[in-house]
């Protein structure tokens, strides 16, 4: 069994825990390993950082513990950057308990943050523990900032922590010609570019800071060591009460400017620090938070419908017994709410797919295919054009009494629903029992800071996938500001945006919630190209009110 795939270690014989300590990597967490995931997963304890704690709760199990390490020093506390903590406690006093205890750290235990002096305590103590490693800070920033430390020449690099770093430090990578990669504060960077310069480096040697790196909120500066002071400066980053975050730099001629115009491949992407609002329920939302957040999007759902059973749940399970005794030819599902719905039913009476058995599915859009796929059935009739029930009409076979010996189609469906399909399937020679699946009520509305930020222009795009989302969103939070991009998925949807007297700036080529989310990306990526090209810097909607601007569709 090769390593990545064995088991963790089992608990000591002498009844004490085991500690694993473990890097979160510098912020994305997508940095987190295999291994670091599996650790996780089995944690009975956590103790991490506040702000590792984000990154590798949502691997934990529901129910672990996750005791608040406690900020010892008031001083650190006031500079942002708090050393000194009871985490060392913590660890010896659940593992001395026999519990199975994570320790996560930012980036690396080896590389960054104090974790050798709690590793001793373990030892001294005849604490079984192991180490995790993870993306160091160091390494993952400069990855993200579009910076190689080193190349094919081979390029000795340095690193250097500017609050501990001593005179003979600076001297050393100051007579070197080798890559710097500087850990320090936007407060102290240009204090620290100062010290290579008084030891030796030329003032016009490239440098890059990046703040936040491997997080939607990352930044970079292009500069030389003697000009890094005026551009954070210029560009505003300082002063700042902020001046506390911490940063790396890269120092040396893999950071200049136009290296990184070609290498910068994270924070180019096309909605790179977008927030976006995408309001639908957040079984519904999943899947495309995940493509937004792959354009470099900030996903924000917030549901505009709540789903509740039928009034009278009696037409439902009627239905449901009919499935079984034969009564049916086929099954329509238009939303995945209708096959969580019917799966549900399923389960209450201890059935599961098999009952499908000789019966046809059909399924509208892909959303509710993978639904049912995800039951273990694979749908008979998805439509080959438009995702809708007008599209199910045109592939849905007429009725033929020869080969059809059920006339009879079971439809689950929304309260609310249009009776399109229904007079569709009718007039095609079919008998339709149409049947209240669900109800669709309006959501409550989102809090206040949330709703805030939809009137006051604090979003940058939404995401409207149907016309009952634009009254709701609407009615239960208000209009979005006109700087928001708007974003529809047809037609139909943007005629009722419009109605609401919103600027319909996105249309999707087709009915799909990922095409609508590939046609905001191409919109970013114009505005974006747009922007570098008149030579302005590139900033998102909602940091500046945008002159015209003209609908996309592809």
């Amino acid at each position: 069994m090769s390593p990545t795939t064995s088991k963790l270690p089992a608990l000591p014989a002498h009844g004490y825990g085991h500690v694993t300590f473990l890097g979160a990597g510098p912020g994305d967490p997508g940095l987190l390993t295999l291994r670091a995931v599996e650790a996780l997963a089995r944690a009975d304890v956590l103790i991490a950082e506040p702000d590792v704690l984000g990154v590798v709760s949502g691997h934990a199990r529901a129910n672990v513990s996750t005791p608040e390490l406690t900020v010892i020093d008031d001083a650190s506390t006031a500079a942002g950057i708090p050393v000194l903590r009871d985490a060392a406690n913590l660890v010896m006093e659940a593992a001395r308990s026999g519990k199975r205890v994570v320790r996560a750290l930012a980036g690396d235990p080896g590389l960054d943050g104090n974790a050798g002096q709690e590793m001793l305590a373990c030892a001294a103590a005849g604490i079984a523990f192991e180490v995790v490693p993870g993306v160091a800070t160091a390494v993952g920033v400069p990855a993200y900032a579009g910076v190689p430390l080193r190349d094919a020449q081979g390029t000795d690099v340095r690193f250097v922590d500017a609050r501990s770093a001593s005179d003979r430090c600076w001297s050393e990578v100051g007579a070197s010609d080798g890559t710097v990669v500087l850990s320090a504060t936007l407060e102290t960077v240009a204090a620290a570019a100062g010290e290579l310069v008084a030891a030796g480096r030329k003032p016009d040697t490239p440098l890059t800071v990046t703040v936040a790196g491997t997080t939607t909120r990352q930044r970079t500066w292009t500069a030389t060591l003697g000009t890094i002071a005026q551009t954070l400066k210029q560009t505003k980053a300082l002063p700042s009460p902020e001046g506390y975050r911490p940063v790396i730099a890269v120092v040396g001629e893999r950071s200049a400017a136009a290296q990184r115009d070609q290498l910068s491949w994270f924070e180019s992407k096309p909605l790179f620090g977008w927030k976006v609002l995408v309001p639908r329920t957040k079984e519904q939302a999943a899947s495309l938070s995940d493509q937004l957040r792959g354009y470099g999007a900030v996903p924000h759902e917030v549901p505009t419908i709540a789903v509740e059973p039928p009034r009278t749940p009696q037409q439902m399970e009627r239905a449901v017994k009919g499935l079984v005794t034969g009564r049916y030819e086929w099954i329509a599902f238009t939303s995945v709410n209708a096959v969580k719905a019917v799966r549900e039913k399923f389960e209450e009476y201890g059935l599961d797919a098999r009952a499908f058995a000789g019966i046809k599915v059909a399924a509208v859009g892909e959303q509710t295919a993978a639904a049912l796929v995800d039951f273990g059935v694979k749908p008979d009739l998805v439509p080959s054009g438009e995702q809708s029930a007008a599209g199910l009409l045109e592939d849905w076979p007429p009725y033929d009494a020869v080969f059809d010996p059920i006339d009879r189609v079971f439809l689950p469906r929304a309260d609310i629903a249009t009776e399109t399909l229904v007079a569709g399937l009718i007039e095609l020679g079919w008998e339709v029992d149409d049947v209240t699946a669900y109800r669709t009520v309006r959501a409550s509305p989102p809090p206040a800071d949330t709703r805030e930020a939809i009137k006051g222009g604090g979003f940058d795009a939404v995401l409207f996938t149907s016309s009952s989302t634009v009254r709701n969103m609407v009615g239960i939070a208000g209009k979005p500001h006109n700087v928001t991009v708007i974003a529809c998925i047809g037609p139909a949807t943007a005629k009722t945006a419009e109605e609401h007297g919103l600027r319909v700036d996105v249309l999707s080529p087709e009915p799909s919630v990922h095409k609508l989310a590939q046609a905001l990306a191409d919109f970013g990526a114009e505005r974006r190209e747009a922007a570098r090209e008149a030579g302005e810097a590139v900033t998102r909607p909602s940091e500046r009110r945008p002159g015209g601007r003209r609908r996309r569709t592809t």
